[in-house]
């Protein structure tokens, strides 16, 4: 852990799940506090990925 936070090491995704696992959070938890969001900064990016998420969504049916 101490490596990661260092910089060190990259994780893999299989990896960060793992960590979650543990940790007893979601993956996007430890991602957006990777990226320093606060609750509000967390709120304004699962808007962000709502919308994202159904634009993808919206393409992949046309």
């Amino acid at each position: 852990m101490s490596s990661l936070e260092r910089g060190l090491k990259n994780p893999t995704l299989s990896k960060v799940d793992e960590l979650c696992e543990v940790m007893q959070v979601h993956p996007l938890t430890l991602l957006a506090l990777a990226y320093g969001l606060d609750a509000k900064g967390a709120d304004k990016l699962l808007t962000r990925v709502q919308r994202e998420l159904a634009a993808v969504q919206d393409g992949q049916d046309a």
